[in-house]
């Protein structure tokens, strides 16, 4: 390959393996690509593809049991005449390697808060970058790191450089790792995952950073993350991975329009989207269909009711918590902060009640409550066990451990709801050991069924936690809530931090054992897409209350409520007619929402407007083709 005066990095034939010689895994397989100045190339694929191996390498970070096996990455400095350095070749602690990371090549990792240091400032981990890299004194070193964060879009940067990390928002913190890789006017940046676990309106704020911040220092940006609505708007060129091997690479239109490989084709076929038609299925790459085992099968025969009958009826449920004023632990004034507010809604058996929203809009503190892992500080929630309605909400320790096997929760990350020191097995026995289901050979062939029908071998019941996938793990907490065959599953972010071939597979895999058994479930998500292809009707939460609630096939189709419609907005699509407004964040930030309760009324061609109390004042707007009434806050 011969390299064009545009080419900012060159990578040829590189292969990095891990592992001893006796037991070496090649993990990078003779990949080549090139990243021109002032562009961004995308690197797309599964968990486990050699993305983040390839990242390392370019840093030099890589871990100790990993090497590199051959091959070059020429990096041709702007500010060394264009002449090429072999990063390879360069030793990782040597002076000309540490000079250029961080200096001329940053990164900005997964996750911001476990890579901010939580006992140092936000301005202290900004300077040191300079201080290293730069030759300046600390006053300007100070006024130099404020410009970053004005420039990455913090509203305050003076007060932001005194802050510490637990004291910033996820979007915030990400912001701060950008301004941290940026300070030092790098040539090349590598974003890995920068918005994996960030809902879409932050998102779409950080990737509006990312871009203007890119196009006013002239920097090139590999961007490394499964998500292709986010390389949609942002890319110009694009790597499909696979297996550490280069599937195809081509500019985005190349990639989107004709794509050639099968894999990136299956990829493509995965990303849940908002225009799916009512039955379209998602085509997971490994799809899981093991039928349902005949105990499970009788249980679910006695679970079925009329469409209209409740099973969950929640009514002005709130909760507040009280938290110190101003950011020091020494404060003594109590701050009144409510999470949920005067919540109203009801669930029907068998369907899917979605529940969507930005992080921090109560979503979370809501579902604790249902599981009455929280106690709210006001309202009821009515549960029909099937004989009675039982409320929750006045249940005492007791009477809520016999309660709680009828309602289960699947966790958002699958890493931390599993115990590192339990087997598979006394994972899934643990439930109904508790309850007192069963002997041990009952619980022990109860937990193979649960295998099976997540599509795990039994056999992997003597494993632990760690020798699974991100996917397999989301599986076995599956299995985990199915153990004691419960009514009703609530579901909280179970995708978020799947890539999205497993979480085409995850998601299938609910729907099915949702049908099968015949359960009812609230999936709460900040993915709309992921809502819109599992729910039947949806709950739209905005600063703990709940602002539209309709069918899926409306509400996506025919937002009325504005937060609703800007959250549609903010969706990265792969549809490259339709691009995501990143230049303009205005309508994202919070100031330019504060007046929405007070502005919005409701309209529409031929709707009629009464008004009703549902705790607060509400709307409810009856539409004249829309056979059910939609309530709007």
């Amino acid at each position: 390959m011969n390299k064009g005066a545009s080419d900012l990095l060159r990578v040829e034939d590189l292969r990095v393996a891990i592992g001893s010689r006796e037991n070496r895994v090649d993990v990078v397989k003779g990949v080549s690509f090139r990243i021109p100045k002032g562009k961004t190339v995308a690197l797309v694929g599964e968990s486990g593809s050699g993305k983040s191996i390839i990242a390392q390498t370019i840093m030099g970070i890589l871990p100790d049991v990993a090497e590199v096996t051959g091959g070059s990455i020429n990096f041709y400095d702007p500010l060394n005449g264009d002449q090429p350095v072999d990063i390879v070749k360069l030793s990782r602690d040597g002076k000309q390697m540490r000079q250029l990371r961080g200096g001329r090549i940053s990164i900005i990792f997964q996750e911001p808060m476990t890579s901010l240091s939580p006992v140092h400032t936000v301005g202290n981990q900004i300077d040191e970058a300079l201080l290293l890299h730069r030759d300046v004194s600390k006053k300007e070193c100070r006024d130099l790191t404020e410009q970053m964060l004005a420039l990455v879009g913090f509203p305050n940067p003076s007060r932001a450089y005194d802050m510490y990390s637990m004291e910033l928002s996820g979007g915030l913190r990400q912001r701060a790792m950008i301004a941290m890789a940026l300070v030092c006017n790098p040539a090349l940046l590598i974003a890995d995952e920068p918005t994996t676990a960030l809902d879409v309106t932050v998102q779409a704020q950080v990737l509006a950073v990312l871009k203007d911040v890119q196009k006013k220092l002239g920097m090139s940006l590999l961007l490394i993350t499964h998500d292709l609505g986010v390389v949609a708007n942002m890319a110009d060129e694009i790597l499909v991975l696979y297996h550490g091997k280069l599937m195809e690479a081509g500019t985005l239109e190349d990639i989107f329009h004709y794509p050639e490989h099968p894999y990136l084709k299956a990829l493509l076929a995965a990303v849940p989207r908002l225009e799916m038609q009512p039955g379209e299925k998602l085509v997971a790459l490994r799809e899981v269909t093991q039928p349902l085992p005949e105990s499970f099968k009788e249980r679910a025969a006695k679970r079925k009711h009329a469409p209209e009958d409740i099973i969950l009826r929640v009514s002005n449920l709130s909760k507040s918590f009280e938290s110190k004023k101003g950011s020091r632990l020494v404060s003594s004034e109590a701050d009144r902060v409510i999470a949920v507010d005067n919540v109203s809604f009801s669930v029907r058996f068998g369907e899917c009640f979605g529940l969507v929203g930005e992080s921090g809009c109560g979503k979370t503190s809501l579902s604790k409550m249902v599981m009455r892992a929280i106690t709210p500080s006001g309202g009821s929630i009515h549960f029909n066990e099937g004989t009675r309605d039982i409320d929750l909400a006045s249940l005492s320790h007791r009477e809520l451990f016999d309660i709680r096997k009828r309602i289960q929760m699947v966790f958002q990350d699958p890493f931390s709801s599993l115990s590192p020191r339990s087997t598979v097995l006394n994972i899934l026995s643990e439930p109904m050991e508790i309850h007192g289901q069963g002997n041990r050979q009952w619980r022990m062939e109860r937990a193979r069924e649960l295998m099976n029908m997540v599509g795990l071998s039994p056999t992997f019941l003597n494993r632990y936690p760690h020798s699974f996938s991100g996917g397999q793990r989301q599986r076995i907490g599956i299995a985990r809530a199915l153990a004691l065959d419960p009514d009703l599953l609530i579901c909280d972010e179970p995708v978020s931090a799947l890539d999205v071939s497993v979480q085409a597979q995850i998601l299938n895999l609910l729907i099915r054992l949702q049908k099968e058994l015949n359960l009812t479930s609230i999936f709460i998500s900040h993915n709309l897409a992921v809502v819109n292809y599992v729910a039947d009707r949806v709950a739209v939460m905005r600063r703990g209350r709940i602002v539209e609630v309709a069918p899926g096939h409306v509400l996506f189709r025919d937002p009325i409520h504005p937060y609703t419609r800007n959250l549609l907005q903010s969706i990265p699509t792969t549809d490259l007619a339709c691009p995501l407004a990143l230049g303009n964040t205005d309508i994202l930030s919070s100031s330019a929402q504060e007046n929405w309760d007070e502005q919005f009324i409701p309209e529409g061609p031929g709707a009629e407007m009464e008004m009703m109390e549902v705790g607060k004042e509400h709307y409810v707007l009856v539409r004249p083709n829309c056979d059910t009434t939609r309530l709007v806050a």
